[in-house]
């Protein structure tokens, strides 16, 4: 019997390494820790192009407005990633935030969006031109299109706080991409970031002003006192969401963690018995 090439035995350690990861990512929702404590992952299925079996691999993402990017950087190797040839074969995809699951169409971007839109993510982490280097194939860059709303586990009171979990996930990951920027100051993917997490809570937001809190009103009187506090609150976040469209520092993105915290702390307290 042949012992194993050493191609099989580098894939086989990756194979191990990427199960661990993803299971890592499942019993955290989301989380895991070393090297990936503090980058944004998903989980992508796809479908097998030859075998119609799923397939799903760990990749981190960036927030691009309504839809998230994946790069088939295959980690600099001159083949693209199985994933990528899954998803050409059939774009109909699913995603999985640890948090949040939900259907997508998968884009692979072209031409000068996709060069803008690499250029971007190289500024933003310069081993994607690293990888890009070493290597002659065009490096896709993949869009993952919503196909419906995110699908959260459990009640209502879960998903309230499935949805806090995420803000707080955000928010804590543009903190810390701020921080670390240096010198290199803050690029235009890193603004994206903030303008996505900035239109996330301000529908979130609009959505519990004009349904949640009122319905709950309604149902519970008790309740119109707190709520009168939380809607007060949001306001005044409302006014650091603007401030922070305009011009993003640490010092606002601080603060706006600690209203933000302060109020998701307040609100989980007082609406989840009821929810």
């Amino acid at each position: 019997m042949r012992s194993p090439s050493r191609h099989q035995r580098k894939k086989r350690i990756l194979n191990d390494f990427t199960a661990q990861l993803i299971a890592e990512f499942k019993a955290n929702s989301g989380r895991v820790g070393g090297p990936f404590e503090n980058a944004r992952l998903l989980l992508l299925t796809t479908t097998g192009a030859r075998t119609g079996a799923p397939r799903t691999a760990i990749l981190g993402y960036y927030p691009d407005g309504d839809r998230v990017l994946v790069v088939g950087s295959a980690g600099g190797s001159p083949k693209h990633p199985s994933w990528y040839h899954n998803l050409r074969a059939n774009p109909q995809v699913s995603v999985d935030t640890g948090l949040f699951s939900y259907p997508a169409t998968a884009v692979v971007l072209r031409g000068a969006e996709r060069d803008e839109v690499f250029a971007r993510l190289v500024e933003a982490d310069a081993g994607w031109g690293d990888y890009q280097a070493r290597v002659t194939r065009t490096i896709p860059v993949v869009a993952l299109v919503p196909g419906g709303p995110p699908g959260g586990r459990g009640s209502l009171a879960d998903a309230l706080k499935n949805i806090h979990a995420a803000f707080r996930r955000e928010l804590d990951l543009i903190r810390h991409e701020i921080a670390t920027s240096g010198a290199a100051g803050l690029g235009a993917q890193l603004r994206i970031n903030c303008l996505t997490v900035c239109k996330g809570l301000h529908f979130h937001h609009t959505g519990e002003s004009t349904m949640l809190f009122p319905s709950l009103v309604e149902q519970y009187p008790e309740l119109t006192d707190v709520i009168g506090v939380l809607q007060k609150e949001h306001d005044q976040i409302a006014v650091l969401l603007g401030e922070l469209e305009q011009a993003v520092t640490l010092e606002q993105v601080d603060e706006l963690i600690a209203q933000l915290n302060a109020h998701l702390d307040r609100e989980e307290e007082a609406l989840l018995p009821y929810l």
